[in-house]
Order: structure tokens, then C-alpha cells, then sequence
């Protein structure tokens, strides 16, 4: 199983328009963020997790033209409207995109993109989704099983994910403030886990880089990584104060799990 970062930044991407802090002028690459998300992997199943405003840019930039299924975190404006570029996926196919999210973000998305769930949506130049309510349980795609986590992150119903293949485990909760005790077991021991590091303050709906590093301790997976990151979070500044097994996760990290 393969994870590439096709974004690790905020809401407002890295660099911030209008900001001249040292992050945002920096010429480290790796201070250069689009909005998160993931493509996941195998040789025959991808999912892309989260449709986010620069989907469009990270597709042209990875070379991504096909996946299997989109999976979403939650409704934040961040995460969706990345949405009708999803329809380019949709020429490929005949069957519909099969598109999995908690109910709140289901709804949410159903009222935005209202015309892409209507039954007359039949012209496969637009994106013309599957949609699945998961409602917090495990679900299957392809050879990668999915489990949702449910997280807290700021008023929204949220979700992480762990997709496992092959024996490997890898989860992704790129949006969380507090982890419920329910949840603690599925995110434990995993082989990878890439978790919400968004300033080195601290914040009222995310982690920040404590509190990231405080839970990946008690998560303990075996590699773990930031992102979702703002311009607070310096890359070089910030990988140095870090234990050995987190570093700050990239565009255009790809990982074998």
C-alpha cells in the first residue's frame, strides 16, 4: 500500500496570500503547502481522500487521472470544493464514482453539488457520484478495507480514516482537536499515521505540534507524521524538535507502507 501527499496544508494553503512571514517567504519547498489530502494506494485500488480547492493543480502535478473511490473527513470548505474537478475521473468510467462520508458531510455535499446527485444526472461529462453514508462503520474498497474514526474538530461531524491492505495500516486524521476514547483504540500501533500539526501554538479546533507529538506517544505508531500544517510550522525549524519516529509530512511525500 502507497500513500502520496498530494497537499499538507491549512485552509488557507502555504504561503498565505498577503503574508510576509519567514515561512511564507520561505524557498524551502517544503514550506510550500496546497490544502491536504491523500491519495492511497495499491497495485490494483486508489482512493483519493478528500476533494480539496486544489485538486485540480494536484492532479496535474502527480499525474493522478483515475481513482477508485473518494473518501471525505467532514464538510469544511477545505476538504470539498475540489468537488466538480472530480468529474475528469468520471470520463473514464461508465459505472458512477463511488463517493463514501459521514452523514452530516453527505448532506452538506448533497446540498452544494445538488445537481450531481440528481437522478437526471446522466451525462458523463459531469461527475455523477455513488454515495455512500457510511455512518461510521468499516467499509471495503477494492483490496483496502476502510475504517472511520470519529474525532472532534471544531463543530462539524469529523472523521479519520485507517486503510489497511496486505497486512499494513495506515491512518489519516488530518482535521481533529480532541481524540474520543472510543476512537484511541483504532488509531493505536499502526505502521503510519499522519495526524493534524497545524501551528506550534496553540488552537482551539486543531492540534498543534505538541499536541500531536504528546498523542502519536500514546498512539505509538510506528512511524508517524504532521500535516495539515500552517505557516506557523517551519519544516527544517520544526523536524529538528521532533522525536525520531514524527516527521512533518510534505507535497509529494509518497510513502511504502
Amino acid at each position: 500500500m502507497k500513500v502520496l501527499f498530494l497537499g499538507s496544508g491549512t485552509s488557507t494553503g502555504v504561503p498565505v496570500i498577503g503574508c510576509d512571514c519567514a515561512v511564507c517567504r520561505s524557498d524551502n519547498p517544503r514550506n510550500k503547502r496546497l490544502r491536504a489530502s491523500v491519495l492511497v494506494s495499491t497495485e490494483t485500488t486508489s482512493i483519493l481522500v478528500d476533494s480539496c480547492p486544489d485538486l485540480r493543480q494536484q492532479a496535474l502535478r502527480y499525474h493522478l487521472t483515475t481513482i477508485d473511490a473518494v473518501v471525505y473527513t467532514h464538510e469544511h470548505l477545505d476538504h470539498t470544493t475540489g468537488f466538480d474537478d472530480m468529474r475528469a475521473f468520471c470520463w473514464r468510467r461508465s459505472d458512477r464514482l463511488p463517493l463514501y462520508a459521514g452523514t452530516s458531510c453527505l448532506a452538506h455535499l448533497r446540498r452544494m453539488f445538488a445537481w450531481a446527485f440528481s437522478e437526471q444526472n446522466t451525462y458523463q461529462g459531469y461527475i455523477r457520484p455513488d454515495a455512500h453514508d457510511h455512518a461510521g462503520h468499516p467499509f471495503v474498497v477494492g483490496d483496502i478495507e476502510v475504517t472511520p474514526v470519529r474525532v472532534l474538530h471544531a463543530t462539524v461531524e469529523t472523521y479519520g480514516y485507517v486503510f489497511r491492505s496486505g497486512g499494513c495500516s495506515f491512518g489519516y486524521v488530518p482535521d481533529i482537536k480532541e481524540l474520543p476514547a472510543e476512537s484511541f483504540p483504532l488509531l493505536c500501533g499502526l505502521d503510519v499515521l499522519a495526524m493534524d500539526g497545524l501551528t506550534t501554538q496553540e488552537h482551539h479546533t486543531h492540534l498543534s505540534v505538541r499536541d500531536n507529538v504528546a498523542l502519536m506517544q500514546q498512539l505509538a505508531p510506528h512511524r508517524g507524521f504532521l500535516t495539515h500544517c500552517g505557516h506557523k510550522v517551519d519544516y527544517a525549524e520544526v523536524s529538528r524538535l521532533l522525536p525520531d519516529f514524527i516527521a512533518p509530512a510534505y507535497d509529494g511525500l509518497e510513502l511504502q507502507v
